[in-house]
């Protein structure tokens, strides 16, 4: 895998920065960058961008030439005339700056799109990124010395299996993204059959997502966790829970009880997914309680996995922040007062404290989907005496 350039709506594979940092090292002078700058407008403009973004894109291009330059001929490296003139402290250095800038920009996109700090932002992805482009220094240095040794014809003759594997893993990303679409198809078509919880389990996938970014897990573990809320319903597919989701007004102890078996009927249903065989424990564990009290398993503390405890506190915050037939949805100061109540009883004390104690806390009251239910001819049913109790 060569490189990612990423934004914050999408990422795909990009090479077009191996000939750029292999002219850094070519030809380490302002006339590079020019012609960086000059080549990325003609890019822009056969590709018809908007002025804005295109001026973006160009600034950006020579920007980032123009540091990894500087940062090549002040360590002193020298224009390369054979592959054994690299001077490769120097050569590092101009990758080295050109990977900071490129992550910095992701950040900064993801920062500004998501409404996040800049400074969490950059150090998670860092980590990621910065390694990835490092790991594409051997690359810039085969493809510098293709050009040295063959000229134009060796570097276009590199780039043709280069393209290949950028290719593919542009289609990988597409097929990522198409499964996620259907997830998020196949939940809405699940939650259009209660219109009570309508919206509700992209609701709780975004509400975990920010939770577990509130504890500090990483960035892999925060989407899986969110892919788990997300399904974590499913089960509700089923015919027998069919008649209950319709049905207005308070439900029976018998009825109660089956509804308390859909976490594992979505355990069931997502085990069949071999890419989700990681979030299947989360999922049939969402209702369960720090003191044990919870199901299907009544598990104690540590014993419920991580990411159900998060689920539970994003299910609930739903539950919560949604009007109910008893009672009208709760404001950001009850759904405080109500979580250090069930403290260490329903909910995971050290997450608690983390996340009442963090700046993404309010977030969670600014949602990105609907709170409001959608009502298709029938009035909402209670479906528990407790405010509490999680959809």
């Amino acid at each position: 895998m060569l490189a990612y350039k990423k934004t914050a709506e999408s990422e795909a594979g990009s090479i077009a920065f191996l000939p750029m940092l292999a002219s850094v090292i070519v030809a380490p002078t302002w006339i590079t960058v020019l012609c960086v700058g000059v080549a990325t407008i003609v890019v822009e403009l056969v590709s018809r961008r908007k002025p804005i973004k295109a001026t973006f894109n160009v600034a950006q291009a020579m920007f980032w030439v123009a540091i990894a330059t500087l940062a090549y001929r002040y360590l002193g490296g020298t224009p390369l005339k054979t592959t054994a003139d690299v001077n490769f402290p120097a050569f590092i250095a101009a990758l080295a700056a050109f990977a900071l800038l490129n992550s910095g920009a992701l950040a900064g996109a993801i920062a500004i799109s998501e409404d996040r700090p800049f400074g969490p932002v950059w150090w998670g992805g860092a980590k990621v990124t910065v390694v990835a482009d490092l790991l594409t220094l051997p690359f810039v240095y085969v493809f510098a010395w293709f050009y040295v040794n063959w000229g134009p014809i060796g570097a276009v003759a590199f780039m043709i299996p280069a393209l290949g594997l950028r290719e593919l893993n542009k289609v990988n990303w597409q097929l990522q993204r198409t499964n996620h679409e259907l997830l998020q198809l196949m939940v809405a078509a699940i939650e259009a059959r209660d219109p009570y919880t309508s919206g509700h389990s992209r609701r709780v996938a975004r509400n975990a997502r920010l939770i577990a970014q509130a504890i500090g897990l990483r960035e892999r573990q925060v989407e899986r966790v969110a892919i788990a809320a997300l399904l974590h319903d499913v089960g509700k597919i089923h015919e027998v829970f069919a008649p209950i989701l319709s049905k207005p007004g308070r439900l029976t102890a018998d009825e109660n009880a089956v509804m308390q078996t859909h976490p594992i009927k979505s355990e069931e249903l997502v085990r069949t997914v071999s890419q989700l065989s990681d979030v299947v424990a989360p999922i049939r564990n969402h209702h369960e309680n720090w003191d044990g009290t919870g199901y299907p398993d009544g598990l104690v503390g540590e014993n419920i996995p991580v990411a159900s405890r998060i689920i539970m506190f994003a299910d609930t915050i739903d539950a919560m922040t949604t009007d109910r037939p008893y009672r009208a949805a709760l404001t950001e100061a009850q759904v405080r007062a109500e979580f250090l109540k069930l403290r260490a009883r329903q909910f995971d004390p050290s997450i608690c404290d983390k996340l009442l104690t963090s700046p993404v806390y309010a977030r969670l009251f600014d949602q990105d989907v609907p709170l409001a239910p959608v009502i298709v001819g029938q009035e909402l049913r209670k479906v528990a005496s407790s405010p509490l109790l999680a959809s």
